[in-house]
């Protein structure tokens, strides 16, 4: 079973659970734990590879991962500590896992928290990855990740974004980080699917307003799915919105999960 960390709340049965973006780990949501613990009972996960989710030998041979896998991976930690529901909060690739755990088991989530998320990759993030999977077996996997990383998030005021993402990084191995960027192949028909269908569960996009790569494609999304989805736009702000601006999508998120109980 993956790593996870829990903050219980005696006060409420209400569950918070986060889920990180490749790459990065649980150590990434250090700036939401002190606000939302007060109200609600929090887990926090590392994922496969990330953080204490060091591989197993189980997954050491798996010759590659698939969205579903990963999902999967959440439901054995909800079913094990008796979480029947739980809102859900992710930041970049996190935020596909959630779509798609939604997508298998909608029973178990009671809201959805997207942040920084993709819903399609641009004509830019596919050239990227296309040079990605020419070059994963031959660069060292921390020079790809240090390139992408600069341009999802190139500004100087996303340079603390870029620093954390790149040291939790270092902390994977190559092999792992070849089967993470391997999930690129399945990206493109999963998040098709993702923007035709609507999910009746309370969805919250919070994005930043110079997350260019990502940004356009959610506001088409959130005005096809006006039904169940919102949109949160952080000014001043980049593709990871929890780290550049704690504050403002701290009071977002709570202020939706609590009209979403």
């Amino acid at each position: 079973m993956i790593n996870y960390t829990i903050y219980e709340n005696k006060n409420t049965n209400q569950w918070v659970t986060f889920v990180h973006g490749a790459g990065g780990s649980s150590s990434i949501w250090f700036k939401q734990i002190r606000d939302f613990k007060k109200q609600y009972n929090v887990l926090l996960l590392d994922l496969r590879g990330h953080g204490e989710s060091k591989p197993t030998l189980k997954t050491a041979f798996k010759q590659h991962y698939t969205f579903s896998a990963l999902a999967n991976d959440i439901l054995e930690v909800l079913d094990f500590l008796k979480i029947k529901k739980s809102h859900f909060v992710g930041i970049s690739l996190g935020t596909i896992l959630i779509r798609q755990l939604a997508e298998m088991y909608p029973e178990r989530v009671q809201s959805m928290i997207l942040g920084g998320a993709i819903l399609k990759m641009n004509f830019r993030s596919q050239v990227l990855m296309r040079l990605g999977n020419m070059f994963k077996y031959v660069l060292p996997y921390l020079v790809l990740y240090k390139f992408f990383a600069f341009v999802i998030m190139p500004k100087k005021s996303h340079k603390q974004s870029r620093v954390l993402f790149i040291n939790e990084a270092k902390k994977l191995y190559q092999k792992e980080f070849i089967k993470w960027f391997k999930l690129t192949a399945e990206i493109n028909p999963v998040l098709k699917w993702f923007r035709q269908v609507e999910l009746n569960i309370p969805t919250l996009y919070v994005m930043g307003e110079e997350d260019y790569m990502f940004l356009p494609s959610v506001r088409k999304v959130v005005e096809n799915h006006y039904k169940s989805s919102k949109l949160f736009v952080i000014e001043k702000c980049g593709h990871v919105v929890n780290v550049e601006q704690p504050n403002a999508f701290n009071d977002a998120v709570l202020s939706f999960i609590n009209t979403a109980k």
